[in-house]
């Protein structure tokens, strides 16, 4: 577990970035993209998502994609898994850490993965063992930690519920994932800091998606409340295709910059994040959302 002055950036542009991207990336170029970012330091990267791919084209070359990767004993591998189907196929590859989700309320559960809000939490405790009894790792993420696209506000204290229940199928962590971009500084704090205390010695991840620019304000929020790891995706892409109006992660640059800035090592290449962001965007034909990359960093290299 990081220190207190010292975050893991978990890299999720290869999976949660482009899973609502339209233009479709070629297997190769997924490939390019998570080499480039593993040489600028990075150490755990969501590299797919084995789902239907009728529902998520662009992880259609999941297992491909994995096989293609390098091999190295320095770096984490996530697969995103919705069931206990997806689970089989993650384990037939060599990805290290099977990544279960669970959702807060039923409408955005149904929508997101076809079952209730406590079915999604009985499944993704299921995956968790799974993983372990294959010797690999598992990780409970609660998405729509901090609010519903289709219920709104959610019921007080269903969050840190799921968080209790979840640390009960001991992940290596617990993920306070806000989907739709809706919380707050003030109410990430309180939430980081009650679930951080609730399931210690269990580390907490946080991830937060920008959709009303609120993303790098709630980053902070939830490392001073103790949060160890943070969701990031190169250059902001990212958005749920079962969510509405969830746009791009909080930018991996920007993220680094902030944290950086404020004392707190991450122990990336900044430059290398720019370079890479700036190449993926001739890849995938647009400019991206995140800001450090086009205005560069500060103070600039002599």
């Amino acid at each position: 577990m990081p220190s207190a002055r010292q975050v893991e950036i978990v890299e999720v542009g290869p999976r949660d970035g482009l899973q609502n991207e339209s233009a479709m990336v070629t297997t190769e170029d997924k490939r390019a993209l998570i080499e480039r970012i593993i040489a600028a330091g990075i150490r755990r990267v969501e590299v797919a998502s084995f789902v239907d791919p009728r529902r998520v084209p662009q992880m259609a070359d999941a297992e491909r994609l994995v096989d293609l990767l390098p091999s190295r004993d320095d770096v984490v591998y996530i697969g995103l898994v919705l069931n206990e189907r997806g689970a089989e196929r993650a384990l037939a590859t060599q990805v290290h850490e099977l990544g279960a989700v669970c959702v807060t309320t039923d409408a955005f559960a149904l929508r997101n993965q076809g079952q209730t809000s406590d079915e999604s939490l009985s499944v993704a405790k299921r995956i968790v063992s799974i993983a372990k009894a294959a010797g690999r790792r598992g990780q409970i993420t609660i998405g729509g930690a901090f609010g519903c696209p289709f219920e709104g506000e959610l019921k007080a204290g269903r969050t840190l519920e799921m968080a209790v229940q979840a640390a009960e199928a001991g992940p290596v962590e617990i993920a306070l994932a806000d989907t739709i971009g809706c919380a707050a500084p003030a109410e990430v704090e309180t939430l980081v800091g009650q679930v951080v205390e609730a399931v210690a010695p269990l580390p907490v991840r946080a991830h937060f998606h920008n959709t009303r620019n609120t993303g790098l304000a709630n980053v902070w929020a939830a490392v001073e409340a103790g949060a160890r790891t943070v969701d990031a995706s190169l250059g902001g892409l990212g958005g749920c295709p079962f969510a509405p109006a969830a746009t791009g992660n909080v930018p991996t640059e920007d993220v680094v910059y902030m944290l950086e800035r404020s004392g707190i090592t991450t122990g990336l290449d900044l430059d290398r994040l720019i370079e890479t962001a700036s190449w993926f965007s001739k890849i995938i034909g647009k400019t991206l959302p995140g800001m450090v990359s086009r205005a560069g960093r500060f103070p600039r290299a002599a």
